[in-house]
């Protein structure tokens, strides 16, 4: 397993081609069940844009920056396994998120019940960007979208909206959301002692949000609660920053790394001033 998951140091070809045949697969499959979930009750129309930047506070443009990040590194680091260039890897690997998650607005502006969302297409951008970016300054990823999540009361008001069971709340449920910015501090500064591993990680929130928009949301008398967005300053793990020379364990840190690890927090609230958290997620 170890030698399989190690990157070839040459091209491989039969790796190559079995990475392109399965995104190529996945993403099929993937935009295929889609359709027939989430669109095939809906009428469809013609092409057409809606401006939804004004809703969640955000929080669905932050959703679609961190999937195209971190699509896109699965991507990079798929063809950097087959040994692909790294040119290759940030043109054909780092952009496979901005290309799926735009292929799902394209199911959007063909649906009358929804619209293509040029704000969507922008954060799909600034996600792969991020990643590309790092790339070709630092050579290295010093900045990692993260992303945590706990469950609300809201749900339970609103389980058709934002959830009726755990799953379908960490997708939907954006008062539970946290995305974060987490940081490598030894990564801007290697000639300190900071540990290699230790993020300092910004992060971003919302709350009060039964519906998505200030509109829909004053006409609603499920919860009587004021909206309201928060920041946060806490501490991080890199995974990836962890010496193993397992490179089953550099797969595992490499997926679980997309989550920021429970830590003392600082929230500062948007209208209601400074709360701490002695472990927050």
């Amino acid at each position: 397993m170890d030698s399989f998951l190690k990157p070839s140091d040459s091209l491989n070809t039969k790796r190559q081609n079995a990475v392109i045949i399965s995104e190529t697969v996945l993403a099929s499959g993937a935009l295929l069940g889609l359709n027939q979930l989430w669109y095939a009750d809906y009428p469809k129309s013609d092409f057409h844009f809606i401006n939804d930047n004004s809703e969640w506070l955000q929080m669905d443009k932050l959703g679609h920056s961190f999937s195209s990040y971190h699509l896109g590194r699965v991507g990079a680091e798929a063809l950097n396994w087959s040994g692909v260039s790294k040119k290759k890897q940030l043109v054909y690997g780092a952009g496979l998120g901005f290309i799926f998650l735009n292929a799902v607005e394209v199911f959007d502006g063909l649906s009358s019940e929804w619209g293509a969302s040029t704000g969507d297409i922008i954060a799909n951008a600034s996600g792969t960007a991020l990643y590309v970016s790092q790339e070709l300054i630092w050579k290295e990823q010093r900045i990692t979208p993260k992303f945590s999540f706990h469950t609300t009361e809201y749900a339970d008001q609103r389980p058709a909206v934002l959830g009726s069971s755990f799953t379908e709340q960490i997708l939907k449920d954006y008062n539970g959301q946290t995305y974060w910015l987490s940081i490598n501090l030894y990564s801007f500064s290697k000639d300190s002692k900071i540990p290699k591993w230790l993020n300092l990680a910004l992060g971003y929130g919302g709350d009060g949000m039964v519906t998505g928009n200030k509109e829909n949301y004053a006409q609603n008398s499920v919860l009587n609660v004021q909206r309201f967005r928060q920041f946060y300053l806490s501490l991080d793990v890199d995974l990836t920053k962890i010496k193993t020379k397992s490179h089953f364990l550099k797969t595992i840190f490499s997926v679980v790394n997309t989550v920021k690890i429970p830590a003392p927090t600082i929230e500062i609230r948007q209208f209601n001033g400074i709360k701490w958290h002695l472990i927050y997620f």
